[in-house]
């Protein structure tokens, strides 16, 4: 099994402390994002849990607990998330400086291949242009190239609630700033030794020199198993993401998250309906409960989760 923690919410910023005591306790509680009713116990033993995949915008306040998280034997990765926006579109964001010095201390923690930088959602509007786009892309891959392998980009999407909270702050760019930004982005990351790869862009950035994304990537997990091993562990049962969006390379994997919980308060996420529902839902939240939010309520069934490891381990012909 692999666990997303989490594409619904910024688990590492706002919820490690929760986190680490699921794990201390061996399993979660969550609610089916589309059936409220409807409850699963996932176990959290590492030797079911073949790679745990963190996303965040800020991964201080789980630093402190990778030591632990290592010594119980669990392998994971970050997608982290670093971009050139203000206040005005990602609002309760810590200085951008310090989230970049974050990133690297934990790279340095962890091992560049284990932290991926994303780019993404690229957006432009009045003040925020192509050009202001090139120049941070520039100064990111200069600071941040010596501490991952891989980039990955995605252009916002128009979809609806942008156009009632995000209007005046939030333009996505026609076809020709598209190719204009891939054309750079592709040539500034080969420069620095970067490999670029986009997330869900349906027509491809290929001739751009940037591949498609796989998220939760089949292949570096894979090579996390298999780091200071004396076997080399495969995952022939990989499946693909079939709950995703079209185009999405991802693994199969179980989400831990839940929706309108992010308190990071980015005016383009698909994730909160409202900064005021998720900061509300953020403050009920118990770091000792089975649940991200809320408790079981009496007479509500819950169903055991048949998870297990996926691993295959072949021995090593140096």
């Amino acid at each position: 099994m692999i666990l997303s923690a989490s594409r619904r919410t910024d688990i590492p910023c706002y919820y490690s402390e929760w986190f680490m005591n699921r794990i201390r306790a061996g399993y979660v509680l969550t609610r089916n994002p589309m059936n409220h009713a409807q409850l699963s116990r996932i176990p959290l033993s590492p030797d079911v849990v073949d790679c745990i995949v963190f996303w965040t915008k800020d991964a201080a306040n789980l630093l402190p607990h990778l030591g632990e998280l290592d010594r119980r034997g669990y392998r994971y990765y970050f997608q982290f998330t670093i971009t050139p926006y203000g206040s005005d579109i990602e609002r309760n964001i810590r200085a951008k400086s310090d989230i970049e010095n974050t990133f690297i201390t934990l790279s340095k923690r962890i091992g560049r291949e284990r932290v991926v930088w994303r780019y993404d959602p690229i957006l432009v509007n009045d003040t925020l242009t192509v050009d202001d786009h090139k120049t941070e892309f520039r100064r990111l891959c200069e600071k941040l190239s010596p501490y991952t392998d891989t980039v990955v980009i995605s252009f916002v999407d128009p979809y609806s609630k942008l156009k009632n909270t995000g209007a005046n702050l939030i333009r996505p760019l026609v076809a020709g700033e598209i190719a204009e930004v891939s054309a750079f982005i592709g040539a500034t990351a080969k420069k620095h030794g970067l490999r670029a790869v986009a997330c869900c862009e349906k027509d491809g950035l290929t001739q751009y020199g940037i591949g498609c994304s796989s998220c939760i990537d089949r292949t570096r997990i894979e090579n996390i198993l298999s780091e200071d091993s004396a076997t080399r562990v495969s995952l022939p049962a990989w499946k693909p993401d079939k709950n995703q969006r079209e185009g999405c390379g991802c693994a199969e994997s179980i989400d831990i998250g839940a929706y309108n919980t992010c308190p990071n308060g980015c005016i383009y996420c698909y994730a909160n309906d409202s900064l005021v529902t998720a900061v509300r839902r953020y403050q009920s939240h118990d770091p000792q409960g089975e649940l991200l939010i809320g408790s079981v309520s009496v007479g509500e069934k819950i169903t055991e989760r048949k998870v297990k490891s996926n691993r295959q381990e072949q021995l090593r012909l140096f």
